[in-house]
């Protein structure tokens, strides 16, 4: 079964039936929308870990 959840950042929804899926629906969206959060030098390994847990119980709780 396919969930529909949005951009953490923005009202923008992608689909997919794991959390996997979501996210590579996602990443045109965020790249072309928010390319400056892709780019930040501020998002280190620890930030990208911090946004995977965040959206996976976002996608879990879809």
């Amino acid at each position: 079964m396919k969930k529909t959840v949005s951009c953490d950042l923005c009202d923008e929804v992608a689909e997919g039936e794991t959390f996997e899926k979501w996210m590579q629906a996602l990443y045109p969206h965020y790249a072309s929308a928010h390319p400056e959060v892709m780019s930040s030098e501020a998002n280190g390994e620890a930030e990208r870990e911090r946004w995977m847990a965040d959206n996976r119980a976002r996608f879990d709780a879809a």
